[in-house]
């Protein structure tokens, strides 16, 4: 129940002022914040060189080695950077750019003025040639397997050839290795989910129920679950691991409702990613699965992962500086001075990052981590802010971290930032929007493998359709002992140049 205004004492009507005051400048940074969303940019990028010289009040005496400027190229109107990894096309002069392995059907248009003429009233002194892409209505076809009956003369007896084939990997099924792949592929690499495969398949004039196809997949994940066990024990031997889960729906918690579960994510300092399904976001997870690691452990500001390091003294807990930069950025408008300085002295840790080399990291950058962690403890102490002020918290965030944020300068391994995984969760994250929810709990678990074996076959710079192909064909009859070999990683140099194919594609 209220009280009324003239009940209040004096110190009571200011306490209430000030209160009431904090409430509305709180509210006016959300309706800003939700401006920004729905109108503005919401891009985080800064200028390089900004008008004010205030910014750079921090870190002004860094000034990196002159190196030369990146090789460009010629194009209409502009110079753009040549491609570090340049792709070779079949064709170099034409409109239509693409690589030898796309397939081509030729078409010879007939000259009309050699139409009525022999082959002796004229000849073919050169040719034009011109490119345009085409799309057959469906990119599914039917292998038809002919098995001859014969029958010994000398003998009578009658034999027929087996119905085994290498590439039927799942046994009487009707989908050969390459749908198998295939489904995979589109659902966990171009987010179609398996009802619009559906509808894609019937449109192409094959009927095969959504269920057969939802079986397919866990099929298909279980048959790829022993490499992907492998795949997180060679992560969990990494030197430098970084973590980070990200929501996923998966089984039903009530009717009309699904559970809210995580994919946790977690890269390797050998370019391999794993991800695991868990119902919670509780630390358990981290006790249960990081039981075999020793090392340093990258993250983000959540306290399950402090607590666990805590725990473990085989553990090094480093944090991640985008997320201490994004705490100034979402500042700018309440103390936009403060915020710019703390976002300029970031920034140059991070052009300290580009320029120099791991080794010599650490001294260009251990100068401008001490300024900027003191010039916050300054302001805390000359400054009069709010708690609530978003700048009191982000500078408290930082400052709460300051021994995680400072691990990078004594380890060459450790990154500034785990923007190497986010990158890698993003496909995870637009699948979702695309699929929506898995509709178990068992589902999320093969996701999960899915999920893991093409991100690291794209870190490993592995084609993940030449690799699933091969791997499902090869993974039962592999020993067991040696499955770490069928990782992508240890698979590019063992088996990658003498893969299995699909009966589709050809024989090995």
């Amino acid at each position: 129940m209220s009280v009324a205004p003239e009940n209040l004492s004096h110190e009571e009507l200011v306490k209430a002022y000030y209160q009431q005051q904090a409430h509305i400048e709180e509210l006016k940074r959300y309706t800003t914040w939700l401006n920004r969303q729905l109108f503005g940019q919401k891009t985080e990028r800064l200028e390089k060189y900004p008008s004010s010289g205030k910014q750079l009040t921090l870190g002004a005496g860094y000034k990196p080695e002159a190196t030369p400027p990146p090789a460009t190229e010629p194009v209409k109107h502009y110079e753009r950077r040549r491609r570090t990894n340049e792709v070779k096309f079949a064709v170099e002069d034409s409109k239509l750019k693409f690589e030898k392995s796309v397939p081509q059907k030729v078409i010879t248009v007939p000259n009309i003025l050699a139409q009525g003429l022999s082959s002796d009233e004229y000849e073919v002194i050169g040719e034009e040639v011109s490119y345009r892409l085409s799309q057959s209505p469906g990119p599914y076809v039917v292998l038809k397997y002919v098995r001859p009956t014969i029958k010994v003369k000398e003998t009578g007896e009658i034999s027929t050839a087996p119905v085994t084939s290498a590439s039927a990997v799942i046994e009487r099924s009707v989908a050969e290795v390459s749908f198998l792949v295939g489904l995979l592929l589109d659902k966990f690499q171009y987010h179609l989910p398996l009802y619009r495969q559906h509808q894609r398949l019937t449109a192409s004039g094959i009927h095969i129920s959504r269920g057969t196809l939802t079986n397919l997949v866990h099929r298909a994940a279980q048959l790829l679950e022993p490499v992907y066990v492998a795949l997180q024990s060679s992560i969990l031997l990494s030197h430098t691991l970084a973590i980070d889960e990200t929501p996923i729906k998966a089984g039903r918690k009530v009717k009309g409702r699904m559970h809210q579960g995580y994919l946790w994510g977690m890269y390797g300092d050998k370019e391999e990613l794993a991800f695991l399904y868990a119902s919670t976001r509780s630390g358990k997870v981290l006790t249960e699965n990081l039981s075999g690691f020793e090392g340093t452990l990258v993250t983000d500001g959540y306290s399950a992962y402090e607590r666990f390091a805590e725990q473990r003294e085989d553990i090094c807990h480093a944090q991640c500086w985008v997320h201490v930069r994004k705490k100034f950025f979402d500042a700018k408008d309440a103390a936009p001075e403060l915020s710019e300085k703390a976002l300029s002295c970031i920034g140059i840790l991070y052009e300290i990052e580009k320029t120099y080399s791991r080794k010599e990291r650490s001294s260009r950058a251990l100068p401008v981590v001490d300024e900027f962690f003191a010039w916050l403890k300054e302001v805390f102490q000359s400054q009069a802010l709010l708690p609530s002020d978003p700048f009191v918290k982000a500078a408290s965030y930082a400052l709460s971290r300051e021994r995680a944020l400072r691990v990078f300068l004594s380890d060459e391994k450790v990154p500034l930032d785990t923007n190497h995984l986010e990158r890698q969760i993003r496909p995870v994250a637009v699948g979702r929007k695309n699929w929506l929810f898995c509709w178990t709990e068992v589902g999320a678990e093969y996701a999960a493998i899915a999920q893991s074996i093409i991100a690291s076959c794209k870190l490993q710079n592995v084609d993940p359709y030449t690799y699933l192909v091969d791997l499902l064909q090869r993974v039962e009859s592999h020993p067991m002992r040696e499955v770490h070999l069928l990782t992508p990683r240890l698979w590019k140099k063992h088996f990658a140049q003498n893969s299995y194919l699909s009966d589709l594609d050809g024989s090995p």
